[in-house]
């Protein structure tokens, strides 16, 4: 019988790890929340416009986060592996060699980065001249197109530091993230207010304005991040010691069949939520604006989520890493109990308070009443979205991807979006409609990927008894 004592422990080593992740997180969302709300107060247009912009910019983007999260199971459980040679007092060799794994994982790393980078820009650029084909209104569009433009060019800066992110996580550090990120976002909602509104002798620039201070706040992250791997000496020996000749096909296919699944389950969520900014754009502005600022919202809440996810991801890779899957099991429970805790504070937030957050964003009378009612149902999706999180990322602590990959393509693309559409137009619901189909996409992964979880470590446990 498990108490509250027994899991304590988990608690306090998940929150140590979470925490910063989780801080990480939000400021990234918060950013995009400080872009709506300043460039919502300086028009509406412009402010559909940052919507429309992003929905297709994170389809891709999400999965080029994903795909490079495969590197942090991998670099965790080497560490694993080494913490327990540390511990048994082994021999130098055999920790050189660990070492030298985790130099492969990170030059080949790159490596991969590079391309999942080119990848990206194969697919989003050739998008600019076709945004009017998208059904969006005139004067959206026209807002839309250099904003879209400036947030392209930032996703080759943005991936690398993603994947320093990821690397780094697998060795368990968190807190560098954590700084960057925090540092980097003031300074874009810095350069928002100076650039969307023009202030020190700038020209108000709009939604053009926000694309600018990404652009600029992007580039400085992976600087940032390399001066951190150069000052810590720990870090820096995996500079040093990393070659050329460790590049190998083998090594990179491998981050390959890790990461492309993960990236491919990421961007199963993202193109519905991507597919929802479109469809509800035909409706009208004032709802695509009403979606985008429950969006913010939720998004926010789920960066809680994420952080307590990556946290998970780490502690498990590292457990089994050491072979211990008593412990890979308490740690997995304890970040439900921790992600059910917070989807609870999430959903009374919106719940209680979507009469009121909408101001925060718009005085558009047309846009507040619709915005109130999908904050509410936002409310309700909460601990499905929180539990698929946390399911997704147990599973890829165990390296398992590839069956997640397929049930949330199936929920996310086969059963969500025809949903949405029949009861956005066919049932008449408006943008009720698409927002009620969320809840479903996200119950069904939250319940399979759990039932996975479990028989994956039952199975484990079956084929090393002598970890329990």
């Amino acid at each position: 019988m498990y108490t509250f004592s027994t899991y304590w422990p988990y608690y306090k080593r998940n929150l140590k790890v979470a925490f910063p992740v989780m801080l990480t997180q939000f400021g990234a969302a918060l950013v995009g929340l400080a872009d709506s709300i300043m460039v919502g107060h300086y028009s509406t247009a412009d402010l559909a416009a940052v919507s429309f912009s992003n929905a297709i910019f994170f389809t891709v983007m999400v999965f080029s986060m994903g795909a490079v999260m495969g590197i942090t199971p991998l670099v965790g459980q080497v560490h694993g592996r080494l913490e327990r040679l540390l511990a048994e007092g082994t021999t130098e060799e055999e920790i050189a060699h660990k070492h030298e794994q985790i130099a492969s994982f990170l030059i080949n790393g790159l490596v991969f980065t590079a391309l999942v980078c080119l990848l990206s820009l194969g697919i989003l650029a050739p998008c600019i001249p076709y945004l009017d084909q998208f059904g969006q209104e005139p004067e959206v569009i026209t807002c839309a197109r250099p904003y879209y433009i400036l947030i392209v060019l930032s996703i080759i800066p943005f991936l690398l530091f993603c994947f320093s992110k990821q690397f780094l996580e697998g060795l368990g550090n968190t807190f560098v993230a954590m700084v960057i990120t925090v540092g980097c976002n003031l300074l874009n909602i810095g350069l928002n207010w100076v650039l969307i509104y023009g202030h020190w002798g700038f020209q108000p620039m709009g939604a053009e304005g926000a694309g600018w201070a990404t652009l600029i706040a992007r580039t400085l992250m992976p600087i940032c991040f390399m001066v951190a791997m150069l000052a810590k000496s720990d870090w820096r020996r995996y500079l040093t010691i990393a070659r050329r000749w460790m590049v190998t096909r083998r090594e990179v296919e491998h981050l390959i069949a890790i990461g492309t699944p993960i990236g491919l389950q990421s961007f199963a969520e993202a193109f519905l939520f991507t597919a929802s900014f479109v469809i509800i754009g035909w409706i009208s502005k004032e709802a695509l604006a009403a979606h985008h600022i429950a969006n913010q919202m939720c998004d926010l809440t789920f960066m809680l989520a994420l952080g307590i996810g990556s946290a998970t991801t780490i502690r498990v890779s590292h457990q089994l890493g050491k072979g211990d899957l008593q412990a890979v099991r308490m740690a997995s429970r304890a970040s439900i109990h921790l992600c059910l805790l917070m989807n609870t504070i999430g959903a009374a937030i919106m719940i209680f308070g979507r009469n009121y957050i909408p101001y925060i964003f718009t005085d558009d009378p047309e846009v507040i009443p619709i915005a109130s009612t999908l904050l509410f149902i936002g409310g309700l999706f909460q601990y499905a979205d929180g539990l698929q999180c946390i399911g997704a990322a147990m599973l890829r602590g165990i390296q398992d991807v590839r069956v997640p990959m397929r049930i949330a393509l199936f929920s996310y693309i086969g059963i969500a979006l025809p949903l949405g559409l029949a009861l956005t137009f066919y049932f008449n619901l408006g943008a009720k409609g698409m927002w009620l189909a969320f809840i479903i996409a996200l119950a069904i992964p939250a319940v399979l990927f759990h039932i996975r979880f479990h028989r994956q470590l039952k199975r484990l446990t079956y084929e090393h008894p002598e970890s329990l």
